[in-house]
């Protein structure tokens, strides 16, 4: 029988031994990738959607919404419908606001038998108002929420709530209280409100 030449048993050596390490760092990969944990929640993520939708939230405490790759699927559709929720209450909170400030300017001129709509309707853009801000702070987090440099309509449109909110929070206050405060109050909260809907769709 013969034997196989000297440079074939290298030859056969060297290609069983990078088999060998092909084999190896394929099993490596393959295995840093099973044990690669998915993130399923952006790095950034606002308190108030911590509190439901972190990784102790209460939805997963509660079981509720168990964090999952299907499970945040189903989030992401919950998140849309109450953004879209939160638009379109914003539109109407909005038209309401337009209608609240044409009565009290006319109960600031003396008509005196208007007092009673325009505290209902002011009662109703309120809890329209509020209803909006809840919708978009307890939605379900994004699937990235990446930090963006300089400013945007997004962020724009935070910037205008930070004022807006007050301002919705001290009208209702001083409603009873101080006429002169709260129409400054109602002002600041409609200008802001309506800027905020303008950058956010321009």
């Amino acid at each position: 029988m013969k034997t196989l030449p000297n440079y074939l048993l290298v030859f056969v050596f060297s290609i069983q031994i990078i088999h060998s390490q092909d084999s190896e760092l394929l099993f490596d990969s393959l295995r840093s990738e099973t044990n690669t944990e998915i993130n399923l929640l952006p790095e950034r993520i606002f308190f108030s959607q911590k509190v439901l939708w972190g990784k102790k939230g209460l939805f997963r405490l509660t079981g509720i919404s168990k964090l999952s790759a299907e499970g945040r699927q189903k989030e992401i559709k919950i998140r849309r419908f109450m953004l879209k929720s939160h638009e379109v209450i914003g539109y109407a909170t909005f038209a309401g606001m337009i209608a609240q400030g044409v009565i009290g300017g006319k109960l600031y001129n003396g008509e005196n038998d208007l007092y009673k709509t325009h505290k209902n309707l002011g009662n109703a853009v309120t809890a329209s108002y509020f209803t909006g801000a809840v919708l978009s702070l307890f939605a379900p987090p994004p699937l990235v929420n990446k930090k963006v440099k300089g400013l945007n309509s997004i962020k724009a449109h935070k910037i205008l709530a930070s004022l807006h909110f007050p301002a919705m929070v001290t009208t209702k206050v001083l409603s009873d209280k101080d006429a002169d405060a709260h129409k400054i109050a109602a002002y600041t909260a409609v200008i802001s409100y309506a800027t905020a809907i303008i950058v956010f769709k321009f």
